[in-house]
């Protein structure tokens, strides 16, 4: 791959002769995968930053849509944008295989549904102009953008971050967004990493989905600095597509999260409870055995069931398996209102009325 200095040319000494090209200060990886209708607009916000020192690397993950002919006509468009094809691979895969291409001091990770604000990355260098950039993790504030089924924007939704210290960061990743009141403060879309950073670890490919959050888990812990820019930097989208709407999908990937935690930290895993005690609950009620088996190995006791609109603490693992055994022979409506009817309720109704005069 040719290396190119911020305007795409090669570079000449005084005397006007050619010298070795140089690398550009940044390399913005946009990873594709299908997503052809969004892959101009992101790529567009890459070449219209201020900063023009860099490079677009798009690696296209096997896409069998129009991303091929989309990319040729950017590659086209600027010197600065290259393509890449990689059999598929998922996310973290294809952000690896980037990041191997890529020749720049600093590297931004950006998916192709999602676009950067036109002076992100000159804002962000800004903060370390003057100090050593090493092992550095520039991150923004963003901007949830919500797609109607015809991609159309109904809802923006700002998400400001703010400096948060590393054990502070650590903690709100180890709890899933839904169980608490603040945003998400690792996206990818938001970071502007060193190169020295991904020396400390890779993407985490067996995470097809949550590897943003247990890569920023990693590279905390194996002392990354976390440096806040007071910007809504990037602009995340949600649509139909996204399989984070898929809670099943979804769920898998968090029992992994945590097995991977205890596995390489198993003293975060106290500080992870409340997401434990959902994703056992979940298993329970819904008689996920393989879930559940995953989960009460390595979950911390006491555990808080909620069976018959009651918290029940457990306090022995052994008795944890006896009660799923015995919510598999229970039938749902008893112990769970979530799934009783109008029969359901009157047979509820029945017993109640069968105990109040016996």
């Amino acid at each position: 791959m040719r290396r190119r200095d911020g305007t795409g040319s090669m570079a000449r000494n005084l005397n006007g002769t050619t010298m070795a090209p140089m690398a550009p200060k940044v390399s913005i990886i946009v990873n594709c995968y299908n997503q052809s209708q969004y892959l101009t607009r992101s790529v567009q916000s890459v070449l219209a930053q201020t900063w023009t020192d860099l490079e677009c690397l798009i690696i296209d993950d096997g896409s069998t849509d129009e991303t091929p002919q989309v990319a040729a006509a950017l590659v086209q468009l600027d010197p600065r944008v290259q393509y890449f094809r990689k059999e598929n691979g998922g996310l973290p895969a294809a952000r690896n295989f980037g990041v191997a291409q890529a020749q720049g001091e600093w590297i931004q990770c950006l998916d192709a549904d999602d676009w950067i604000h036109t002076d992100k990355i000159r804002a962000q260098l800004a903060q370390v102009e003057n100090r050593d950039p090493q092992g550095v993790v520039l991150y923004c504030d963003y901007e949830r953008v919500l797609l109607d089924t015809a991609d159309q924007i109904v809802d923006r939704q700002p998400h400001a971050i703010g400096q948060l210290s590393s054990e502070t960061f650590v903690q709100r990743l180890l709890l899933p967004d839904f169980l608490v009141n603040t945003p998400h403060p690792a996206l990818q879309q938001c970071m502007l990493m060193h190169r020295t950073v991904l020396e400390l670890a890779k993407f985490p490919e067996q995470f097809k989905a949550l590897g943003d959050r247990y890569f920023a888990i990693e590279i905390l812990e194996r002392g990354a600095e976390f440096i806040h820019t007071p910007m809504v930097g990037a602009f995340y989208t949600k649509h139909q597509t996204n399989r984070t709407n898929n809670w099943v999908y979804m769920c898998s990937y968090y029992i992994l999260f945590y097995e991977t935690l205890v596995q390489h930290y198993p003293q975060r895993l106290s500080q992870c409870q409340a997401a434990i005690d959902l994703l056992i609950n979940e298993a329970i009620q819904e008689k996920q055995t393989e879930n559940f088996q995953r989960i009460v190995n390595m979950l911390t006791i006491p555990v808080h069931l909620k069976l018959w609109n009651q918290v029940f603490t457990v306090r022995q693992r052994w008795l944890l398996r006896v009660l799923y055994q015995l919510r598999c022979q229970t039938p749902n409506f008893i112990l769970y209102e979530k799934y009783r009817g109008p029969r359901s309720q009157r047979v509820l109704q029945s017993l109640r009325l069968l105990k109040a005069n016996s």
